[in-house]
């Protein structure tokens, strides 16, 4: 069987299990390195000796981070245990990547409002709608219609990491303009249906409970894309939503714009916005239940940002008098010198 045909069934089972078509091109890429780095050997002829020397040799001959590893590992792993139906031992000996801990960059509430000042349009309101409701950028740009609650003033974000729904907060300052886009949204959908297109990307249960559905205004992003795509599964034509590089290209233009020397990204606001919160005095569990963490101790890493940067700590340096630090001129008149008494 030759390497074609058998990524051909892994993505048969991957569609088969709804996984997201990100996932899907990530597994096939490293199931292709896994083949190649075998010579074009069969997995089914491989074992457990075979998955250890692929995964060290990205540690150790590529120097990948170790959460890139553990996603090869994944898509390995997938590949044995649904496709080819072949169990493989417990796998030991993994040279793993250590993983960097690193804290989040995070923006302060001045810097928050001069990005989204020098940034246009509907990329303003996306990265409002980031900060001001913590979400990630992926979930951001599948929000579709009936998912913004005007009457309960919060936002239902469905499907999101770990294939959770949560509810998180709608800030009041975005309401006219969520209006707006929603209207534009609407002139956009009129004119799909007049040149007979107007359908959406459906769940293929939701496709088939209601077969209407995908062509209902309800069921439309909220941030549509400006043109019309073929659905590179499916094959039909229709309206996506938009990229992941339209925001990010925006972001990081308004950030260098602003002078902001901070690594900031589109998910720095999510940061941002859990940060302000717990700094505002709002309980972690609460930030925990909007931000959609599985676990507290993921939340709790923004109390580690709260805590450094000298927050709780007065530095010796503040300790001493801004004359003593200016220092006197010496006795031999040269001004270039100085003396510190630090007593």
């Amino acid at each position: 069987m030759s390497s074609q045909k058998l990524l051909d069934q892994v993505r048969l089972v991957i569609r088969g299990r709804h996984y997201s078509i990100r996932t899907e091109k990530s597994y096939i890429a490293w199931i292709k390195r896994y083949i190649y780095f075998h010579n074009l050997q069969h997995p089914k002829d491989l074992n457990e000796t075979h998955v250890m020397q692929f995964i060290n040799s990205l540690a150790v001959e590529q120097h990948v981070s170790s959460s890139t590893q553990n996603q090869a590992l994944c898509a390995v792993l997938f590949l044995y245990k649904e496709v080819i139906k072949l169990n493989l031992d417990w796998i030991d000996h993994i040279r793993w990547s250590k993983k960097p801990q690193r804290l989040p960059i995070v923006f302060t509430e001045a810097e928050v409002q001069t990005i989204i000042t020098l940034i246009d349009g509907q990329s303003s309101l996306m990265t409002s709608l980031l900060y001001g409701s913590g979400l990630r950028l992926t979930e951001c740009l599948r929000l579709r219609i009936q998912d913004i609650d005007f009457g309960y003033q919060q936002i239902v974000v469905r499907d999101g990491k770990g294939h959770k729904d949560r509810i998180t907060i709608l800030p009041v300052q975005l309401i006219g303009d969520l209006t707006k886009q929603i209207d534009k949204v609407k002139i956009i959908h009129k004119q799909d249906l007049n040149s007979g297109n107007g359908s959406v990307f459906l769940p293929e249960a939701l496709t088939r409970k209601w077969r209407n559905a995908a062509t209902e205004f309800r069921w439309q992003y909220l941030f549509p894309s400006n043109k019309i795509s073929v659905d590179p599964r499916s094959g039909v034509k229709r309206r996506h939503h938009l990229s992941r590089d339209y925001l990010q290209a925006s972001v990081k233009k308004a950030v260098a714009k602003a002078g902001i020397h901070k690594r900031g990204t589109c998910h720095t606001f999510r940061h941002s916005f859990a940060t302000h919160l717990l700094e505002a005095g709002y309980d972690i569990r609460t930030v925990q239940e909007l931000l959609g963490h599985k676990d507290v101790s993921t939340t709790m890493i923004y109390t580690h940002v709260l805590n450094s940067g000298g927050k709780c700590v007065r530095s010796p340096l503040d300790k001493l008098s801004a004359a003593t630090l200016r220092g006197t001129p010496s006795a031999s008149g040269d001004d270039d010198r100085f003396e510190y008494d630090i007593r």
